[in-house]
């Protein structure tokens, strides 16, 4: 058998992950998820995909029925490995009577950071996120942004190695959204690797570095975003052209289309660009503008959803 060491590149390595609920919902059939250290990945699914149950189970709070797996290098639940992991659940509830500040330290105690260190971290987290005014204010009074803002100070307040992020935005406004994306790169920048669960793709998109897509307890893709979206490459050519209609046959046998007064080719090929533009050019066709387009995260996790029939 070969010895798991911490000599691994992989943060999160789980491999055949199965989880069914009572009245035998099939929440995981399956999964596999690989995520590199010092690297934001993200996981992605429609609702009731299994990804809040794929966050559970790597932080111990539900069992599978089946997994081969480690985090940071050691088996699920090891004590040393738990004890360097931030975690935010989604819909978090803190005791209301306790202050933004009494709550972290309270945190910070059960995490056995000591005292001293656990004081002046909870400051520079509340300070970081713009929390500091409301640090001797009951969690009770605050809103769900600030809640969601105190969440992300515990999470992070054992200066976690791994930081699993439930929803981590949910609730914020734009600038809170900006602020928390902002931090998430600073923590990749010194090497903490981050472990996202959102359903806001455009977030998912601006900071992971590749990404899981969850689709009935399977995962359909997963890899970084530009093998995701690799074969959604096209090239729009548009012309000033009111009609095509006279070279479509001959764009056509350059494995192009015409939609309207453009023409479109699917794929990396600029020899094939080159060859359409000489022959509009040839047609005495004026071209406006040459331009590449690639599919959005949120484009590939449709078409994702389109080819498992469940969209």
């Amino acid at each position: 058998m070969v010895q798991v060491t911490e000599l691994t590149n992989l943060a999160v390595d789980l491999v055949d992950v199965h989880k069914t609920y009572k009245k035998k919902v099939h929440a995981l059939r399956g999964v596999n998820v690989q995520v590199r250290r010092g690297e934001i990945f993200g996981l992605l699914g429609p609702n009731g995909a299994g990804k809040s149950t794929l966050v559970k189970i790597m932080m111990t709070v539900v069992r599978p029925d089946k997994l081969i797996g480690t985090i940071l290098g050691r088996p699920l639940g090891n004590r040393k490995k738990l004890a360097v992991t931030g975690y935010l659940p989604e819909n978090h509830r803190f005791p209301a009577y306790l202050t933004g500040a009494q709550l972290l330290d309270h945190y910070g105690a059960l995490a056995k950071v000591p005292k001293a260190v656990r004081r002046k971290r909870a400051a520079e987290l509340l300070e970081r996120l713009a929390m500091s005014r409301w640090a001797k204010t009951r969690v009770g009074e605050y809103s769900k942004g600030m809640m969601q803002r105190l969440g992300l100070a515990q999470a992070l307040l054992n200066d976690p190695e791994l930081l699993v992020l439930d929803e981590p935005t949910d609730g914020l406004d734009p600038a809170g959204r900006l602020a928390v994306r902002e931090l998430l790169q600073e923590l990749r920048a010194r090497g903490k690797t981050i472990f996202l669960n959102s359903h806001l793709l455009s977030e998912l998109e601006m900071v992971c570095d590749r990404v899981s897509i969850l689709i009935g307890g399977l995962v359909a893709r997963q890899g970084t975003l530009a093998e995701l979206t690799e074969h959604t490459v096209e090239y729009r050519i548009a012309t000033a052209a009111v009609d095509l209609s006279a070279v479509r046959e001959a764009v056509e046998r350059c494995g192009a289309k015409v939609d309207g007064s453009e023409v479109i080719l699917t794929g990396h090929d600029t020899a094939k660009v080159n060859e359409l533009i000489d022959l509009l050019r040839g047609r005495e066709i004026v071209i406006e503008s040459v331009t590449p387009h690639r599919f959005s995260l949120e484009e590939v996790f449709m078409e994702t959803l389109g080819t498992s029939g469940q969209s």
